[in-house]
């Protein structure tokens, strides 16, 4: 969880553990979960992920558009579940399209 723009919001982190760890940067790369997104159906930047995927109580989407920088000072606590490597690899193709409007995307 973390601020991000005033709000309280669950996200993920996609910057490398080394940036992460380090002391010597006050900052991450996230990308948030929302509560809604294209009439509840994923897209080619949005993945939606189930309660028992993200320990969130409902389903939530991963928004790769809104990928940000969060100050360290701004997380306030981890979820208890990871993302599978298949749904980070899911989720940096998403950031990648995101970014890059010739990526693939299969519907």
């Amino acid at each position: 969880m973390a601020n991000t723009g005033g709000k309280k919001h669950a996200v993920v982190i996609v910057s490398l553990d080394t940036r992460n760890l380090s002391d010597r940067t006050n900052s991450i790369l996230a990308v948030p979960f929302g509560s809604a997104g294209r009439a509840g159906r994923p897209g080619p930047t949005v993945m939606v992920l189930q309660p028992g995927e993200t320990s969130l109580p409902v389903a939530s989407f991963l928004k790769a558009h809104y990928i940000q920088v969060v100050q360290k000072t701004d997380l306030i606590s981890r979820l208890p579940r990871k993302l599978s490597n298949a749904q980070m690899k899911n989720l940096v193709a998403a950031v990648n399209r995101a970014i890059d409007p010739d990526a693939p995307f299969e519907h």
